[in-house]
């Protein structure tokens, strides 16, 4: 009878997900990250494991329009969420404005912080905090670049934002 308790094992929740403006509904165990839940259920593949630790922003997300490291939240606790990847900036062939900026300014250089980045940045713009390039260094700093194309990524937010971009990297 002891051995019975250990047997239950817990059923994988059902959780609903709006991404990309698709509706999904995923059965997945408690564990498994947003992140995790985006790659290896929906094949959404743009947005990047780095740390898997919420240090280098690579798996930047929109979750009902506020940018989140979607390797720090649980999909469970999303569930009825409205996520936007990057595969879900562009309106068909038309990019995103800060898509085609980051394209005319070179702000990327090996690409894998890309997805992390734009999406930060435009949730960074939803927010309308940044109103200098000196507040979008700093609220854009929790996404790192190894490559350090900080220079050109600034640029290319400060083009789309209309915020005078004088020089300066991280």
């Amino acid at each position: 009878m002891e051995t019975e308790k250990y047997n239950n094992t817990p059923q994988e929740p059902t959780i609903s997900l709006t991404v990309n403006g698709q509706m999904h509904t995923l059965k997945v165990e408690p564990w498994v990250s947003l992140l995790d839940a985006l790659r290896d259920h929906l094949q959404l593949t743009g947005t990047k494991k780095g740390c898997d630790h919420g240090q280098c922003g690579a798996c930047t997300v929109l979750v009902d329009g506020k940018r989140i490291n979607a390797c720090m939240t649980l999909a469970i606790m999303r569930d009825g969420a409205e996520i936007t990847t990057v595969e879900g900036l562009s309106q068909g062939q038309d990019l995103h404005p800060l898509q085609q900026a980051f394209i005319d300014h070179d702000a990327f250089q090996c690409g894998y912080c890309t997805p992390g980045q734009l999406c930060s940045a435009i949730g960074l713009m939803q927010e309308g905090k940044a109103k200098t390039l000196a507040e979008v260094q700093d609220l854009m700093s929790g996404n790192i670049c190894r490559c350090a194309a900080y220079s050109n990524i600034n640029a290319a937010i400060c083009e789309v934002m209309g915020i005078e971009n004088r020089g300066g990297s991280l």
